[in-house]
């Protein structure tokens, strides 16, 4: 870190009042933004950004320090940052904030070269710097990792799961900056919601300082001591909030109300800078609007996917998984690419912990805090780590939808393994049957979902699923369920499968009507189909891994033959039955289509007789098969 010099301190001193000038004329272009804060937090990042390592040119350069913006609202003040800095130029993003088709949107987004991780849903900023800072120790290249938070922010709860993890795992390359301006949108921070922020940073075992937010001699120094210790460290920087700008300060309406024409040229008078608004706005005009286009941010994972494990037997998808993740973890040793398992003190239901003893210093234990382990995790995947994270259905998805759809919007490389699905989850009752898991993820436009259908497909997914990019859902429920065979007794997904996302298996063949079926219901509907040809009904039986990429060539097979039937362990509404629904429309398909499914909330008890009461076991199906043919 470089030391304070006095050609230094001018330097940022200079730069701030032009960052100020550009904040507000920025906000009062766009009519909208968050001025009061980028003005509090701007000489805080200006002196971190000289004097952390980085470099322009080269925004993933690999040692780089990362920062994580969490109170993402400030955004005029981190474009100007990097602006100054040489990242691009200031004058784009004056004239093109928050503007259609520019990068510069009104939360900071991951697609600007020198943002590391898109925010504005307060609270999740600490728990992805996180897990890039110890991704720094998994990777073995060392750098610090710093994220901007605001006091109002430190409201939300996840901020003391994080704090914890962060201590737990030792995380001194860790540290976290509050903007302390004590003003939050509905007026005083002690007001809203009062608490004792340093003493709660230091309950959970962090290293406090505190500091004149806008004095950049000690704001310097202050950076340069936080590293001295052997815990993470918090800065308390106090600031002023619309600091430069006497009608400004202090004031919380200026949080997210920007000036009007007349407030700019008293404002940019006070900070003896000219008023360029004319200039910015016609730059503005001239701004030619494009469809947004997506940085693509590839993991590329460089794994031996193994030898196949051949069950034979009835076995629970989540033994195949915890087998087939320690088997890849045994073989992958000395992969380039780091494999790492995260878990949320679930390990001996959801099948880990064969993993934990494999590799234990890539198994990551965050305790029941899935609120931060989900961001925690999908920042870790953005590091060249493959990273798969397990929990049950209720909790790692339906519970941190939010943070996945972070976790989407920062292009991640997550692999979320939920075990407990469905009514199958019997006796724990309602609160944990998780029966929306695809509805859900329907909604996310990046991920992927697969519910494989035994033990040996669930096992062939997982290896294949290790050298892939991107974020995807992997489910299955909790009991033990039948190896699926072809009509020769054959072992259907034997060792020579190979999985295709969005291919539908072909299970029985058949010319009365089609049934189609996902997930843990699977072999009831199969045995309901051979009991059907024992009457003469031959149903052909097709099986959907994939409930969000409909296999078209095979619906409109399936089609063909008058009507489907859709068999799932999910709500009817969202489900693989809302799936077909649509592609038969959009294939235009002629046909009927019946959903099976669950039709609201169910009861605690055992497995069996839930599927009856669901109308889901194979007496129930071949009734309704029958009713409807």
């Amino acid at each position: 870190m470089k030391a304070a010099t006095q050609e230094l301190i001018l330097s940022i001193s200079n730069q701030a009042v032009i960052a100020r000038q550009a904040i507000l004329t920025m906000t009062t272009l766009s009519a909208s933004g968050h001025p009061g804060g980028s003005m509090s937090t701007i000489d805080l990042l200006l002196s971190l950004y000289h004097v952390i390592h980085h470099d322009p040119h080269n925004p993933n350069l690999p040692d780089r320090d990362r920062v994580i913006v969490s109170n993402g609202h400030i955004s005029p003040a981190v474009y100007s940052t990097l602006a100054l800095m040489g990242y691009f130029e200031l004058d784009s993003v004056v004239a093109q904030f928050r503007l259609a088709g520019s990068m510069f949107e009104g939360h900071i987004e991951r697609e600007v070269p020198g943002v590391e991780w898109s925010t504005g849903n307060l609270g999740q900023g600490l728990s992805a710097a996180t897990g890039m800072a110890l991704a720094s120790r998994i990777n073995k290249t060392p750098y610090n990792v710093y994220v901007f938070m605001g006091d109002g922010e430190q409201q939300k709860g996840q901020l003391s799961e994080a704090r914890r993890f962060a201590v737990k795992y030792e995380l001194n390359n860790l540290i976290a900056i509050v903007d302390y301006n004590q003003l939050q949108i509905s007026g005083s921070i002690h007001d809203v919601m009062p608490q004792n922020i340093r003493k709660s940073w230091e309950s959970d075992g962090w290293q406090v300082l505190e500091v004149n937010g806008h004095d950049i001699p000690l704001i310097l120094s202050t950076y340069h001591n936080a590293h001295g210790f052997e815990h993470p460290t918090m800065i308390l920087a106090h600031t002023i909030m619309g600091k430069g700008v006497d009608f400004m300060e202090n004031k919380a309406k200026f949080h997210g109300s920007t000036l009007d024409e007349e407030q700019l040229t008293e404002a940019l008078k006070q900070l003896g800078v000219t008023n360029e608004l004319k200039k910015y706005r016609k730059q503005r005009a001239d701004f030619k609007a494009v469809k947004h286009t997506y940085t693509k941010f590839d993991l590329l994972p460089d794994f031996t996917c193994g030898k196949p494990v051949l069950y034979e037997t009835d076995n629970d998808c989540r033994s195949a998984w915890g087998t087939a993740i320690a088997d890849l973890a045994k073989i992958n040793k000395n992969a380039k690419t780091p494999l790492v398992v995260v878990d949320c003190d679930l390990a001996a239901s959801v099948k880990t912990g064969e993993f934990a003893a494999v590799s234990p210093e890539n198994f990551i234990q965050c305790g029941i805090m899935e609120q931060h382990a989900a961001v925690m995790s999908g920042a870790l995947s953005t590091c060249g780590i493959q990273t798969f994270w397990s929990d049950f259905g209720v909790f790692g998805i339906a519970e941190v939808y939010n943070a996945q759809r972070l976790n989407d919007i920062n292009h991640a490389n997550l692999k979320t393994v939920l075990t407990h699905v469905g009514i199958d989850v019997g006796e724990d009752g309602k609160t944990h049957q998780s029966i929306d898991y695809i509805s859900l993820v329907r909604n996310l436009f990046g991920f992927k979902l697969i519910c494989p259908a035994d033990a040996n497909q669930t096992d062939r997914v997982i290896r294949w699923l290790s050298n892939k990019s991107g974020n995807y859902l992997v489910t299955m429920g909790r009991s033990k369920l039948p190896i699926i065979k072809n009509n020769d007794g054959k072992i259907h997904y034997a060792v020579d499968y190979n999985f295709t996302y969005g291919k539908a298996d072909l299970w029985r063949d058949g010319n009365h009507g089609s049934i189609w079926v996902c997930g843990t219901p699977a072999a009831r509907a199969l045995k309901a189909v051979e009991i059907l040809r024992q009457e003469g009904i031959f149903m052909e039986l097709v099986y959907v891994a994939t409930p969000l990429q409909i296999d078209e060539c095979q619906l409109k097979s399936s089609a063909s033959k008058g009507i489907i039937f859709s068999v799932e362990d999910h709500s009817v509404h969202g489900g693989l039955g809302s799936s077909i629904a649509d592609a038969i429309l959009q294939q235009q398909l002629s046909t009927r289509l019946i959903k099976l499914g669950v039709h609201g909330y169910s009861m605690s008890g055992n497995v069996t007789e839930l599927y009856q009461l669901a109308g889901l076991d194979t007496a129930s199906i071949i009734k309704t098969v029958k009713a409807n043919l």
